[in-house]
């Protein structure tokens, strides 16, 4: 029986199994269930989201923004406005070659939809998709790119769109993360992609994994080798009466501390749950399958989609199912070998239909809001006339799929070549906007006070995109 220890080894005891799950996730942007759960602003579409997450820059004039303009022009020289040339010329204009996309685009559905031959399985979901072909955002290297697609902001440190979320509406299951990351990278901002910033450190996200790691997609330290549930429970009481006290001595709030305090009933809570939902042993050899498990090429990303569709049932409310890296020059990043698109292709293409096809199977698909793309596009003409595509955050397509978007819809469009939006043009800002509007939430009214003002995810900007909501 687990009896009177004294405080070192009652420390040392701690730093494992609550205390190392605690500070793995710190809080796991946990929120209160019952009569306390944030209530969102007016009534939702969506219940949750489900972001897949393309770490580099999908090549949009490769994939789902048909240019045939760019045949036509094959290999002919051409002046390009463009914002990176000038940052790393001093021109604003450049003469660069055209280049045509290597894959073939066919129609598919009854929308009569254009996708390249890169993603035959998405396609078949064509009528289900709501294409955004006017993106454009901030930032023109990795990075600050990023940055800004979860954050808001190229530089600063600021809450990501999953703590906001969470912030604005809780968790719909109290013994499981609010927000969780699958596989994330440790670059490109990091842990600042799920972080909470500012937000009070409950919000921040759970990280499930790490990008191109061997290590399985599942929450350690959920169990004791050495305890009773009983012997568990005591030591975890013990624990929570000194925290209680230290919370009472402190004359301020501590958020990190009272975050940490949360995260251990959390976890306990977890152990109950948790264990069942990460382990995809219990799913039918034909669902393995479907999501491409038994595949070498597809089993990572099949694997990440389809616990993100378990989180999604057991009410996780922000999933991010990232398909990246961790280099400098992440996945997607072709600048020099635009071939190497279709490997990536291949390994979510297949993951992303199943995943598709399974949310709408078993109702999902109407509450939840599936997100998917890049931090931007490509350019349309081949980088310093080689055989790869530079960074093009002036024009590139995002695609959304259930919880209130319009089916088979379109909306937007870039020029002739693929560069630039140019026809209802959608910043991220708007996007941003869009998706919480889709949750319930008015992003104006979603605010944090911190340092004597009010912040928001969409700072002073962001628009409702009305034309695609059903």
């Amino acid at each position: 029986m687990f009896i009177n220890p004294n405080r070192r080894s009652m420390l040392q005891s701690a730093a494992c199994g609550f205390g190392a799950l605690a500070a793995s996730a710190l809080a796991n942007g946990a929120a209160v269930a019952g009569p306390s759960l944030p209530q969102p602003h007016f009534a939702p579409k969506a219940k949750r989201i489900i972001f897949l997450f393309m770490q580099g820059g999908v090549s949009h004039v490769d994939s789902f923004d048909r240019k045939p303009l760019l045949a036509d022009r094959n290999g002919q020289m051409f002046d390009f406005l463009d914002a990176r040339a000038f940052a790393n010329s001093g021109k604003t204009k450049s003469t660069f070659r055209v280049m045509n996309s290597p894959w073939q685009f066919r129609q598919y559905g009854q929308t009569g939809r254009w996708i390249s031959d890169l993603f035959p399985h998405t396609a078949q979901h064509a009528d289900d998709l709501c294409m955004v072909h006017s993106m454009h955002t901030e930032g023109v290297a990795h990075g600050p790119a990023t940055l800004f697609l979860h954050c808001g902001s190229t530089n600063f440190v600021r809450p990501s769109f999953g703590s906001w979320v969470i912030y604005g509406l809780g968790s719909e299951n109290n013994n499981l993360p609010g927000f969780v990351s699958i596989a994330p990278s440790i670059g490109n901002g990091g842990p600042r992609n799920y972080g909470n910033a500012f937000l009070p450190a409950k919000f921040q996200g759970t990280p499930l994994g790490q990008a191109v790691s061997e290590l399985p997609l599942t929450i350690n330290d959920l169990t004791s080798q050495s305890r009773t549930f009983g012997q568990q429970r005591q030591q975890l009481d013990l624990i929570q009466s000194l925290n209680q006290q230290q919370i009472a001595r402190r004359h301020s709030s501590d958020s990190e501390f009272e975050a940490v305090v949360e995260s251990f009933e959390l976890a306990w809570r977890m152990q109950s749950t948790a264990p069942e939902i990460v382990d995809l042993n219990g799913e039918s050899a034909e669902t393995l399958r479907m999501y491409g498990i038994d595949n070498p090429v597809t089993k990572d990303y099949g694997q990440r989609c389809l616990l993100a569709r378990r989180l999604c049932e057991a009410g996780v409310r922000f999933i991010q199912v990232n398909y990246g890296d961790n280099s400098a020059n992440p996945a997607w990043d072709q600048h020099s070998n635009l071939p190497k698109h279709a490997d990536h292709a291949r390994a979510v293409d297949q993951p992303i239909g199943a995943l598709l096809a399974d949310l709408k199977q078993r109702g999902l698909l109407e509450d939840t809001l599936v997100w998917w793309g890049g931090e931007f596009g490509r350019t349309p003409y081949a980088q310093e006339n080689g055989t790869g595509r530079d960074h093009n955050p002036e024009g590139f397509t995002v695609w959304l799929a259930g919880g209130g978007v319009k089916s088979g819809s379109t909306y937007g469009a870039t020029d002739e070549f693929g560069h630039h939006a140019i026809s209802n043009k959608v910043h991220l800002h708007d996007l941003h906007a869009t998706l919480l509007h889709l949750m319930g939430l008015d992003h104006q009214r979603l605010t944090y006070r911190h340092a004597g003002r009010d912040y928001r995810l969409t700072d002073v900007y962001g628009r409702i995109v009305n034309d695609i909501i059903a």
